[in-house]
């Protein structure tokens, strides 16, 4: 399912169940009211979900339907992998002028899956896995808080404060990501 086709469901919604029926809204598919399933997030090709999109998309998720489509390894893998492929396009450049640093992302669920994001003069290299280099921050947290995070439905520093994100090394960097990368809203 493109991005168009899911537009597309969203101004076919039933006019009772329509939060947002705006231009580029993302919502619910016609077949399943009451919840996103793995089923449609499977047939949707992310790669041409907006970021914003995508922020909408991920705001109108209940903590339940995160855990739902997150039990599912090959799902969770591919919005994992989606959301840090972006992470080049979505950092700001001016803002990690002279910045160079190694940043590991831990995120935990029925399996933890890790990727690191390079800064380095201006540009962003992301890869999966962890490399045998000591990282200058290492962020852990869980699948929810991820989502909710890289879609800017959450407040970096409110998740730190409640122990739902681990911040290890440079506290400083992690408290300065919002400044070195776009974070698409649902709004």
């Amino acid at each position: 399912m493109t991005a168009e086709e899911v537009r597309d469901t969203g101004r076919r919604r039933d006019a009772a169940t329509a939060s947002d029926t705006g231009p580029g809204a993302v919502s619910r598919p016609a077949d399943a009211p009451d919840r996103v399933t793995r089923r449609w997030l499977a047939a949707l090709d992310l790669t041409t979900v907006s970021p914003a999109e995508f922020a909408r998309l991920a705001a109108g998720l209940t903590d339940a339907e995160v855990a739902d489509l997150a039990a599912d390894p090959a799902l969770r893998k591919r919005v994992l992998d989606e959301v840090f492929a972006r992470m080049p396009c979505q950092m700001r450049a001016e803002a990690a002028v002279g910045l160079s640093a190694l940043i590991r992302w831990e995120i935990v669920g029925a399996t933890t899956e890790t990727y690191e994001v390079t800064v380095d003069a201006g540009r962003c290299v992301v890869r999966a896995g962890a490399s045998p280099a000591a990282p200058r921050t290492t962020l852990t947290l869980g699948d929810l808080e991820f989502l909710r995070l890289t879609s800017g439905a959450a407040n970096p520093f409110g998740l730190y404060v409640a122990r739902r994100v681990r911040v290890a090394g440079d506290l400083a960097l992690a408290a300065g990501l919002s400044r070195l990368f776009l974070v698409p809203t649902a709004d």
